[in-house]
């Protein structure tokens, strides 16, 4: 996997992909989220979660566009020890929170508000369409805040009362929620 743009475009990372539950967006897909986010982000002053972090990908991306902090969770242990590794050899630990807990417990307890929320759980997450009303009514993000889910096309979210838009690259679908 290799980032797509910012101070670190071009840098690459191997997770160990196959041994780990999880689902990296492909590069493809989340450079042209990224290119969304960067007309409707001011990057150097949004605080982003991101929530089922698997390979900190999101993170590193937003990051190297000038984000100056992002909390990174997931509640798989092994894709935390890669996190910490790479955003030691990105150098880059000071600006990324790692947090080894469940997503809902995560949004339940959290004290910190962010301007920005990327949730990419797995697709076949049985309370997937429950993840923008877990946000939103936790009061988590930010009163302009944008809330990004990734899911597949087994999901809409087309007639929630806070979607704002979506796009979709292939199988891949990104649903846009404002409060």
């Amino acid at each position: 996997m290799r980032i797509t743009g910012g101070f670190l475009r071009g840098r690459t990372f191997y997770p160990p992909a196959d041994q780990w539950p999880t689902r990296p967006t492909t590069d493809i897909a989340r450079e042209a989220l990224l290119n969304i986010l960067s007309n409707l982000l001011d990057f150097e002053n949004t605080t982003m979660l991101d929530l089922f972090g698997g390979s900190g990908a999101h993170c590193y991306e937003m990051i190297s566009r000038g984000c100056p902090k992002a909390v990174y969770v997931d509640k798989f242990a092994p894709c935390l020890k890669f996190v910490r590794k790479t955003i030691q050899e990105f150098k880059i630990e000071d600006k990324i929170n790692v947090i080894l807990s469940d997503y809902e417990k995560y949004v339940q307890t959290s004290v910190e508000t962010f301007d920005y929320i990327f949730a990419g759980p797995p697709y076949q997450l049985k309370k997937l369409d429950e993840i923008p009303d877990l946000i939103l009514n936790s009061q988590i993000l930010n009163p302009e805040g944008l809330l990004v889910l990734e899911h597949n096309p087994d999901h809409s979210f087309t007639e929630h009362p806070n979607y704002w838009q979506s796009r979709n690259y292939g199988q891949t679908f990104f649903s846009f929620f404002k409060v």
